[in-house]
């Protein structure tokens, strides 16, 4: 709480490398809590402060205590993360990925803990809508624990819930979420959403509703509320605008190709007319855009697989009579000429995609192929109430060392087992059993047999 801007400048500018070297350097559980809090602090000052933080050892220091058990500790090091993801800029963003904080964001989003879910949510969302490491934090699977948080939750309780919430953040901490909102990842835009649904009823109490126009935050909520192919993130979006005041836009189509003059006029509304703007709003509307009206082979989802920014390609490829049957017979002229994509670098890994296909029988004749997961290594089965943490723990563990696994995240019903989670038992090498301290008191009087760890 001393740790005001004015202390965190003081520090940095005298006694800072010995702070922060003493912060990473303790083993009492109430020392490591006041250490980890002293760290998330310093991530919070500057992209610079971040780095040499980084250099002296403290995301080593952070992502260490992330297998404690304190709550007060773990508090420190999701808030410590999403600090420095904030703050912490593109090459921070690469120094955690380097650091595995993906990986490690796991067990916090994992976490009974209202506070640690909520600021491990947010930091893998940051660090997502970063195109730069996109693809890496993609395979932490971290972010699919973003939308049943943000789903679960109402923004107005979720305020009054804790203190830190209720008393609202700084205009500088809202505009640097901003690019969440603006983000392809529907995570990113869900928890953005989230946030400024809650902050928005925060702001209208405090009588300050303006700051939001002054930030820019309402254009891309807007924008949100209007185009978002995710429900979830548009109803966020919607209830933000509506305590802001504003008025709720059309929904547009998000099916593109079927759009009617009036829907283009809407959207060039929606968008303004700035040259460049313009332009990239175009590029961001041909990658979101939905096309199974007219692409039936789902060439979108291949593009989507070569790169997220290829999926701007899939209109002209299509409306060129272009379909995943097809794809081995196209020249680097077609694609130039025909299908207009002038990036020559696209073009080259376009191609080079292309020849890395399967034949095109097996692709054709087995259409489940492409959703079959890789072999597991290890299926890991918990008691959701007691053993979560270590399962997370062992998932995060186990992944660090090469290994496939698999970790069910969703809650069961008794008895009740999907088809996917079954054969996701049976692809599996290893089979993980997680019991802890009283995880086998429900079989005790599970006389009908419905309790999974005993099926």
């Amino acid at each position: 709480q001393i740790l005001t801007p004015n202390n965190r400048d003081r520090v940095v500018k005298s006694g800072f490398e010995a702070v922060v070297k003493l912060a990473c350097c303790q083993d009492d559980t109430d020392l490591v809590r006041i250490g980890t809090g002293l760290l998330e602090n310093m991530f919070k000052h500057s992209a610079d402060t971040c780095t040499k933080v980084i250099q002296l050892g403290g995301l080593n220091a952070i992502i260490r205590n992330c297998r404690e058990k304190d709550k007060w500790t773990l508090r420190h090091c999701a808030a410590a993360l999403a600090n420095c993801a904030m703050y912490g800029g593109v090459t921070n963003h690469k120094a955690m990925v380097d650091h595995k904080a993906p990986e490690w964001l796991f067990p916090l989003a994992f976490s009974d803990d209202e506070f640690v879910r909520y600021y491990a949510c947010l930091s893998i969302c940051v660090l997502a809508a970063n195109k730069e490491v996109e693809r890496d934090v993609t395979d932490s699977d971290t972010l699919s624990l973003v939308e049943p948080f943000v789903t679960s939750h109402d923004p107005e309780q979720f305020a009054r819930s804790d203190w830190t919430h209720a008393q609202g953040r700084s205009d500088d901490w809202l505009e640097r979420l901003i690019p969440l909102l603006q983000s392809s990842q529907e995570e990113a835009q869900c928890l953005a959403t989230f946030h400024f649904a809650m902050e928005a009823g925060i702001k209208k109490d405090q009588e300050r509703i303006k700051v939001f126009y002054e930030i820019g935050a309402v254009r891309p909520l807007i924008r949100v509320a209007s185009s978002s192919c995710n429900p979830t993130a548009v109803r966020f979006a919607v209830q933000a605008l509506t305590i802001i005041g504003e008025e709720i836009p059309s929904k547009l189509s998000l099916s593109v190709p079927t759009w009617s003059t009036d829907d283009v006029l809407t959207w060039l509304k929606q968008i303004g007319f700035g040259g460049f703007r313009f332009l990239r709003e175009l590029v961001e509307l041909k990658t979101s855009a939905d096309y199974s009206s007219c692409d039936s082979t789902k060439l979108r989802r291949w593009l989507r697989r070569v790169g997220p920014e290829y999926m701007q390609y899939t209109y002209h490829m299509v409306h060129c009579g272009i379909d995943r049957t097809t794809l081995e017979w196209l020249t680097e002229d077609h694609l130039l000429e025909d299908c207009g994509i002038v990036n020559g670098v696209h073009r080259m890994k376009i191609q080079n995609a292309i020849k890395g296909l399967f034949p095109l029988s097996s692709e054709t004749s087995s259409p489940s192929k492409e959703n079959i997961a890789p072999k597991l290594d290890v299926f890991i089965s918990y008691r959701r109430a007691t053993g979560s943490q270590l399962a997370s723990l062992l998932k995060v563990h186990l992944q660090l060392r090469g290994f496939n696994v698999f970790i069910d995240v969703e809650k069961l019903e008794a008895g009740k087992f999907d088809n996917k989670l079954l054969e996701n038992v049976k692809k599996a090498k290893n089979f993980i059993l997680v019991l802890t301290p009283d995880a086998l008191d429900r079989c005790i009087t599970d006389t009908e047999g419905k309790d999974w760890v005993r099926k």
